[in-house]
């Protein structure tokens, strides 16, 4: 017997581990960061935003997304995500190859990060999973069955995130075409902000909207979950690095600074027209920048992450507020406004902003590549999305009953309330 001749065979996607230990220790690091932005970050910055009645059923809804997709990514997530598929169809979605992570040991890497265990390379990727639908729930908030919410997460993270993951990072057609997304612009935020536009659309609005009082229950809530949003995205953008290095470095201050930009000019947009600035459009401007960063955290310098935040804040807020006023959608707590805007206008000043100074696979980007790229993530974002939702509509229904919107979530969905 050789010395080699129990030793498995890689799958595709695999390389030999050679570790880096610095990287890991780093990417250890910002996986947790990552996991805190969706429990509490998240969980907190949408329960301060609606009504008292609802808070306990908007942070079920990240918590149940926490549950089904970290399950769902140990089954088949991963592998139709980062696997190879079969020739024809590698361009669109992974195969099964790696599913109930088979294959997978101490001893591999994914190819993408060959210095890292490939434990935790899944275990990174599974953050980001985590959060995506999670931040669709804002736009459903206070009206959808938690039973359809739970259909819809699975359902949409095999239908929708894991070949639009796939397509733009594990190998498939948008990666192959230079589109660039650093930390998840078009993967994430525009894949979820245009599922949450879908869902608003197909449920309608909330009873009572635009009659009643529907202001945020408790910012302090809100501005706790920006807190931990914001230091949680420092391991998002920062940790896409992939490595304890330079890159990382930049990142790590460009998520800061566009975070601050767009936050005074959501600011400065909100005071003109209000006459006053509030609590939640700091907040919001900071969601903003910290979105439309995202794809371009590790291609641009500062100021180019400067100007990205400076555009960022006012176009979400035009999008947030005048957008959604003129065309009297109910998109409860602006998961299209915040993340499909500024995830739009993100990826596409990437293009424009890219500089190899900072990183080589720059070379070539363009905002017409950036284009192609979103056409791409918002075309299989919104029909895939509007599949769930039937599917969802003919087997646990989506909306509650009229009564139990009234009388709150919190106890018509889950028995439990906030006194």
């Amino acid at each position: 017997m050789t010395p080699t001749a129990d030793v498995p065979a890689l799958l595709a996607h695999q390389a030999p581990l050679v570790i880096d230990n610095a990287a890991t220790a780093w990417v250890l690091t910002a996986t947790a960061l990552v996991l805190m932005m969706t429990l509490p970050g998240l969980a907190l910055f949408y329960g301060g935003m609606v009504r008292k009645k609802n808070i306990i059923s908007v942070i079920a809804q990240s918590a149940g997304a926490f549950g089904v997709v970290t399950v769902l990514w140990f089954i088949a997530g991963y592998s139709l995500s980062f696997g190879a598929g079969p020739q024809a169809a590698n361009g669109l979605i992974g195969g099964l190859q790696a599913a109930f992570l088979n294959g997978v040991t101490m001893q591999t890497a994914h190819s993408l990060l060959p210095g890292l265990p490939e434990l935790l390379f899944v275990s990174f990727q599974l953050t980001f999973a985590i959060i995506t639908p999670a931040l669709i729930a804002g736009a459903f908030a206070e009206r959808m069955k938690f039973s359809a919410s739970i259909l819809f997460f699975i359902l949409w993270h095999l239908i929708v995130y894991a070949p639009i993951c796939h397509q733009v990072w594990g190998g498939g057609y948008l990666g192959g075409l230079g589109v660039l997304d650093f930390a998840g612009g078009a993967v994430v935020h525009v894949n979820a902000g245009v599922a949450g536009l879908v869902c608003a659309l197909v449920l309608g609005p909330r009873h009572g909207f635009g009659r009643d009082n529907m202001a945020p229950a408790n910012l302090a809530y809100s501005a706790i979950g920006t807190g931990l949003l914001l230091v949680g995205w420092i391991g998002f953008n920062a940790g896409s690095a992939g490595a304890a290095d330079a890159l990382a470095a930049v990142a790590a201050f460009n998520t800061i600074l566009a975070a601050a930009s767009a936050a005074v000019g959501w600011m400065a947009v909100e005071w003109i027209e209000r006459r006053r600035p509030t609590l939640l459009g700091l907040l919001s401007g900071i969601v903003g920048g910290l979105v439309a960063i995202t794809p371009a955290a590790g291609f641009v310098d500062p100021k180019g992450a400067f100007f990205i935040g400076l555009i960022a804040g006012p176009a979400c807020y035009a999008g947030a507020v005048w957008l959604k006023h003129a065309l009297k959608y109910d998109d409860s707590l602006d998961a299209f406004g915040v993340h499909g805007v500024g995830g739009i206008v993100g990826a596409l000043l990437t293009g424009l902003f890219a500089t190899t100074s900072v990183n080589a696979l720059a070379e070539g980007a363009t905002v017409w590549k950036q284009a192609v790229g979103l056409l791409g993530a918002i075309g299989w974002s919104a029909a895939g999305t509007y599949l769930v939702l039937t599917l969802c509509r003919f087997t646990t229904g989506l909306r509650v009953a009229k009564e139990q919107e009234i009388e709150g979530l919190d106890y018509t969905q889950h028995g439990e309330a906030i006194h």
